[in-house]
C-alpha cells in the first residue's frame, strides 16, 4: 500500500452550505500548516486536536486569504484511516473547494482515489472487507431497510458470525490432527461422530445465510417491476400514480412511450424499480419496434411484471401476446379505465393467466392504487422486514462465496458418511475455512480489493 499523504473533497460536487476537503496520511497535519491560519495567528498543529478550529485557508506564496475554514486534525490511529486526519470545512460551491484542494496538492498530498479511503481503513485493520462494502451499501440506500441493514454489517453482524463459523471450522481441524498425530489411540471413531455434528451445524448456518440473500438483493436493489402492456393502456399514468408525480408523458395517442424509463418509488420500505415500457404491439416505426425489444428484454430479467389492460375494449391478438409473455412470470394484472363501459371480462383474462391477481384501477380518478400498493407489500412482504442483530447477505460477491463455503462442508459430510478416513476431509474443511475468509478479506488478493474499491466515490 502506498504511504504517501492522500486528499479529495469528501462533499458532493455542485453548491450546497458546506464543502469538505479531506486528507489522510503521515504529511496531513504539516500540509494544513503551510495553508491554514487560525485566529490567533497559530497553525492548526498549535490548536485543538479533534475540534473544529476557526480561521482562513490563505495561499503560502503570497498569504493571501483563499477562504474563510472551520479545521479539525485528528492523530492516528484513532481515526477512520487509522492514520492522521485533517479536513478542511469551506464554504460549499465548486470554486472554493478547488483552490484549496489545489493548494493541497501543490503542498505534497496525491488525489485520492476511488473509495481509497476507506481502502485504508480496511488495510490498517479498523474495517474488514464486509463492513467496507457496508460503507458504499450505506451511501447508497434508498430505504430506511436498505440503511438500517447496511448499519447492521457496518457494525459487525457479518462479521462475527463468519468468525464464529470459523472457529467451529478450526475446532473440526484440531480433531483431525489429534486422530493424525495419535494413531495408536482409538480417537478415529470419537472424532468422527464430532466432526459429523459440527459439520451439520456449519452447514445448516451456512444455508440460513444464503437464505437471506433474496431478502438482502431486494431491500438493496430494490423490486424490478416491469409494466407492460398495449399502447395507450394507462401504463406512463400507473407510473406517475405510484410516484406521485407525472415523470412519464400521457396523451392519447398510441406510443408515446418508446423507450426504457426507470425510477425508484419505496414502498413499505421496498423499492421498487418501476419501468415503463413501450407499448407491445406489431409496428412500422423504427423506433417503436427497438422500444417494444427492449420492453421484453425488461422482462425477461423482472421480478414482477404489472400487465395494465383497457377494460374498455375487448381482447384483441396483441393483448394475447402479452399474456403469453407472463404466464410464467410473478404477475399482477391491472383492468384499467374502470370509468369507462366494459366491454373485457374478468375471465376472459383469468382463464389464461391462472393464479395471476386481478385488481381493477381508474388511472383518470384514481381508483385501484391503494389495493395494488397492498398487494405489492404482500408479495414482498409476507412478514414484516425487521432489520435485528442477525447478518443479511448483501451482495453477490458474499452469496457466492457462501456457497461454495457449503459446498465444501457438504463434501466433508459425504466423505463422513462414507466412514472414510477424517484426515480425508481435511481439504475441505480448510477450502470452506478459506470461503468463509474471503467474505471478510482475511484470505483475499489485491486484484479482488481494487475491484470491491472502485466502485465507490472519491473522498470515501
Amino acid at each position: 500500500m502506498d504511504i504517501d499523504t492522500i486528499a479529495a473533497v469528501a462533499t458532493p460536487p455542485g453548491e450546497g452550505g458546506i464543502g469538505i476537503i479531506r486528507l489522510s496520511g503521515k504529511k496531513s497535519l504539516e500540509i494544513a500548516d503551510a495553508i491554514f491560519k487560525g485566529a490567533s495567528e497559530k497553525p492548526l498543529s498549535g490548536l485543538e486536536e479533534r475540534r473544529l478550529n476557526y480561521g482562513h485557508i490563505v495561499n503560502p506564496k503570497d498569504r493571501r486569504a483563499v477562504d474563510e475554514v472551520m479545521a479539525v486534525y485528528m492523530k492516528e490511529p484513532k481515526t477512520y484511516t487509522k492514520e492522521d486526519v485533517v479536513e478542511i470545512h469551506c464554504h460549499g460551491g465548486a470554486i472554493s473547494v478547488r483552490r484549496i484542494l489545489e493548494l493541497v496538492l501543490l503542498e505534497g498530498a496525491r488525489l485520492a482515489e476511488k473509495g481509497e479511503f476507506t481502502k485504508r481503513a480496511f488495510l490498517n485493520g479498523r474495517i474488514d472487507l464486509s463492513q467496507a462494502e457496508a460503507v458504499i451499501d450505506l451511501i447508497k440506500a434508498k430505504t430506511d431497510a436498505n440503511f438500517d441493514m447496511s448499519l447492521n454489517q457496518l457494525e459487525g453482524s457479518m462479521t462475527l458470525k463468519v468468525r464464529e463459523l470459523q472457529n467451529e471450522l478450526l475446532s473440526m481441524l484440531a480433531h483431525i490432527e489429534a486422530s493424525i498425530d495419535f494413531p495408536d489411540q482409538d480417537v478415529e471413531e470419537i472424532t468422527s461422530e464430532e466432526l459429523k455434528k459440527t459439520a451439520k451445524h456449519v452447514y445448516e448456518e451456512i444455508d440460513k445465510l444464503i437464505a437471506t440473500s433474496n431478502t438482502g438483493r431486494i431491500i438493496k436493489e430494490g423490486v424490478k417491476t416491469v409494466i407492460l402492456g398495449k399502447p395507450n393502456v394507462g401504463k406512463s399514468s400507473l407510473m406517475n400514480a405510484l410516484l406521485r408525480e407525472n415523470r412519464a408523458i400521457v396523451t392519447d395517442i398510441p406510443g408515446t412511450t418508446r423507450d426504457i424509463i426507470e425510477e425508484y418509488v419505496n414502498i413499505n420500505g421496498i423499492p421498487l424499480r418501476i419501468v415503463d415500457t413501450a407499448g407491445i404491439r406489431e409496428t412500422d416505426d423504427l423506433v417503436e419496434k427497438i422500444g417494444v425489444e427492449r420492453a421484453k428484454e425488461m422482462l425477461r430479467d423482472a421480478d414482477l411484471a404489472i400487465v395494465v389492460f383497457d377494460c374498455s375494449k375487448e381482447l384483441e391478438q396483441e393483448d394475447i401476446e402479452i399474456i403469453s409473455l407472463v404466464k410464467d412470470k410473478p404477475a399482477i394484472v391491472l383492468f384499467n379505465k374502470t370509468d369507462l363501459d366494459s366491454k373485457l371480462r374478468e375471465e376472459d383474462v383469468s382463464n389464461m393467466l391462472k393464479d395471476k391477481y386481478i385488481i381493477t384501477t381508474s388511472m383518470l380518478e384514481g381508483k385501484g392504487i391503494d389495493k395494488l400498493e397492498e398487494k405489492l407489500k404482500e408479495m414482498f412482504l409476507s412478514s414484516e422486514v425487521e432489520i435485528g442483530e442477525d447478518p443479511i447477505v448483501t451482495n453477490t460477491r458474499q452469496r457466492d462465496l457462501l456457497i461454495k463455503a457449503k459446498e465444501n462442508v457438504q463434501d466433508a459430510l459425504d466423505a463422513l458418511n462414507m466412514e472414510m478416513p477424517v484426515d480425508c476431509i481435511e481439504v475441505d474443511i480448510k477450502g470452506c475455512w478459506e470461503n468463509l475468509g474471503f467474505i471478510t478479506g482475511d484470505s483475499i488478493g489485491e486484484d479482488i480489493i481494487d475491484k470491491i474499491f472502485k466502485n465507490f466515490c472519491i473522498g470515501k
